[in-house]
């Protein structure tokens, strides 16, 4: 009964519910997943991966798109001091971006690479890469990357702006490099996720009740970019972003205040 009417369920709740605006609900994520931080696919599987925010797992989790897990991997020589983000590259490899520094005074940031994701089963152990940022820029909580020409490029969570840095994509200790400041108008624009659309030269951040997406940038100052922002008319605490294809993106909300914990998909305009 539940492989029939669950999808139609869903098509209904999403067509006729006010509370999700344009984003299209496909399903419940699971009640383990509290706090889920993070919303990456992979090559070579056909599941959407997630993590969860500090204080919890160091697991992966693979779930199914009306968010069931199907994987559970530990990654049993890491630690979720503060998992944010997650991004992968076209090997099926997916890296951890262990970055999130609430407090400013974080001076080392971690990002694990979990090779060969779509082999996994139950644990594997990770590769690592550590960097700290460059004297210029003081300590601030990041919460966004993706990959892109084997760089990592990272996002600083703020109101009015982010800073851009970039991390060579090689296993050990690393030095980030200033990219650029992008800025925004109004405020309430703190970036909770990223992804880049390589072939279309186009990057979504992500906050909370919309989309920023960048197109038309030079080399990677995404500051040149146009920048066009697609509103939810929806609110909730979105964490996780990326793309399915080249209009269509999956988002994942935290459970909070009874609301929440849901696997979103929006269509870009």
């Amino acid at each position: 009964m539940r492989f029939y009417l669950y999808p139609f369920f869903i098509l209904l709740l999403s067509v006729f519910s006010c509370q999700t605006g344009k984003l299209i609900l496909l399903g419940d994520l699971s009640k383990s997943i509290e706090e889920a931080s993070a919303t990456e696919t992979v090559i070579g599987s056909n599941l959407i991966w997630t993590i969860e925010d500090s204080g919890n797992k160091n697991n992966i989790y693979g779930l199914d798109t009306y968010g069931s897990i199907i994987k559970d991997i530990d990654i049993s020589n890491s630690k979720n001091i503060d998992w944010e983000d997650l991004t992968s590259d076209e090997s099926g490899n997916l890296y951890i971006g262990d970055f999130g520094n609430n407090s400013r005074k974080r001076k080392l940031f971690t990002i694990y690479k979990v090779l060969n994701v779509p082999s996994l089963e139950k644990k594997t152990k990770a590769e690592i890469i550590n960097f700290k940022l460059p004297k210029t820029i003081k300590s601030k909580d990041f919460e966004s990357f993706f990959l892109w020409k084997n760089y990592f490029y990272i996002f600083s969570k703020e109101n009015k702006k982010t800073i851009v840095i970039k991390v060579p994509n090689a296993i050990g200790d690393q030095v980030a490099e200033f990219v650029c400041e992008i800025k925004f108008k109004g405020k309430h624009n703190r970036i909770t996720s990223a992804d880049i659309n390589a072939k279309q030269r186009e990057i979504i951040l992500l906050n909370h009740d919309k989309i920023i997406k960048i197109n038309n940038f030079k080399n990677d100052d995404f500051s040149t970019g146009t920048i066009t922002l697609l509103d939810f008319e929806h609110k909730s605490q979105k964490e996780g972003i990326c793309y399915k294809d080249d209009f269509t993106v999956f988002i994942t909300d935290e459970y909070s205040n009874k609301t929440g914990g849901n696997i979103y998909e929006f269509k870009l305009e």
